[in-house]
């Protein structure tokens, strides 16, 4: 075996690696407001998110797959370079703000990262503007989505069932709950773990392993796609405990009647981007609806410092992550990739 392929295997390996750590990393947008709702322990709650992250591969096309391998950096310049630039920047954000707890968003780390390599290699003419300013809009979009339809279902909710004892209308939603955590849980993994094909199917179509032309949908190699599956679900399966705590204890508190309109708020949002072929953030949409369901329930309940701080690193993730891809791009050109 030759050099060059090992050095792509290996690559390969990263991009794994990153599916697997936006999978614990995440695992908090599946199973944080029904692990603080006290629905499922935490044990079961990472093998109900873990089997429905896995079980998108037999629901979505895979239109933003599309968009992460030829959207947002023009595939004639990717190289080993420009892919190992953009995996290395949003593995480092991931870790940092996993270690700080915060619940940042893996898929704009990875946008990040190839908007800071691509730019580092052929400059701004070489990114996709159009699909880098539709993922800058659905920063907003999408908790604001989330949100509003959870905070609206909340208040439906709370009228129609405004003659039912609390005991009653606990016991419905603690089964509901399972209904909604899995519909947040398979669209996490519609939409997540395809950022990760993207990235894997450009870099072999770059190095002449995939033909002539750029595979699109399922013409993406099956290996591919049940490998990005499989490492997400593993990731999800070992959990990121610190930002379970963040996001369903520290944001506000939940119960099952709140949780459930939190995490269909989230499903709706982020099943609408992923057929749009939307690299949208999970991270974001279900912050945002779980401050819709605080604020409409008991806006004191919300912790708006904490609310902030989350905001504060949304901001900083695509700019963070692009110019930790830049550096590694180029310590990397200096080390003769």
């Amino acid at each position: 075996m030759d050099h060059h392929l090992l050095l792509v295997i290996a690559i390969v390996f990263i991009a794994l690696a990153f599916d697997f750590i936006n999978g614990f990393h995440d695992a908090a947008n599946s199973i944080a407001t029904v692990v603080s709702t006290r629905v499922l322990t935490p044990r079961v709650a990472v093998a109900w998110a873990a089997a429905f992250n896995f079980l998108a591969f037999f629901v979505f096309p895979l239109h933003v797959a599309d968009t992460i391998g030829k959207g947002i950096v023009d595939p004639a310049v990717i190289d080993l370079a420009v892919i190992l630039g953009a995996l290395t920047g949003a593995i480092i954000w991931n870790l940092l703000t996993w270690w700080w707890g915060l619940p940042s968003s893996s898929s704009h780390a990875l946008v990040g990262g190839l908007i800071g390599s691509g730019m580092a290699k052929g400059g701004m003419a070489v990114l996709g503007w159009p699909k880098i300013i539709q993922t800058a809009i659905f920063i907003v979009v999408s908790p604001v989505v989330g949100m509003v339809v959870s905070g609206l279902m909340t208040v439906a909710l709370a009228w129609a069932l405004r003659n039912r004892t609390p005991g009653r209308v606990d016991h419905w939603f603690r089964r509901l709950q399972l209904l909604s955590a899995s519909a947040f849980s398979l669209s996490h993994g519609g939409n997540d773990a395809q950022k990760t094909m993207g990235i894997i199917t450009v870099l072999l179509f770059s190095q002449g392993y995939l033909g002539p032309t750029f595979p699109k949908g399922h013409d993406i190699p099956m290996w591919i796609v049940f490998s990005c599956y499989a490492a997400m679900g593993i990731g999800t399966l070992l959990g990121g405990w610190r930002i379970v705590k963040t996001m369903g204890m520290r944001l506000t508190k939940l119960k099952p009647f709140g949780g459930f309109a939190a995490e269909t708020g989230g499903s709706v949002a982020i099943f609408a981007a992923t057929a749009l072929g939307i690299p949208v953030s999970t991270t974001h949409t279900i912050t945002g609806a779980i401050v819709g369901v605080g604020a409409v329930s008991k806006p004191g309940s919300v912790r708006w410092g904490m609310a902030a701080r989350i905001l504060w690193a949304w901001v900083f993730t695509i700019p963070a992550s692009a110019l930790m891809a830049v550096i590694t791009y180029y310590v990397v050109r200096a080390c003769g990739l």
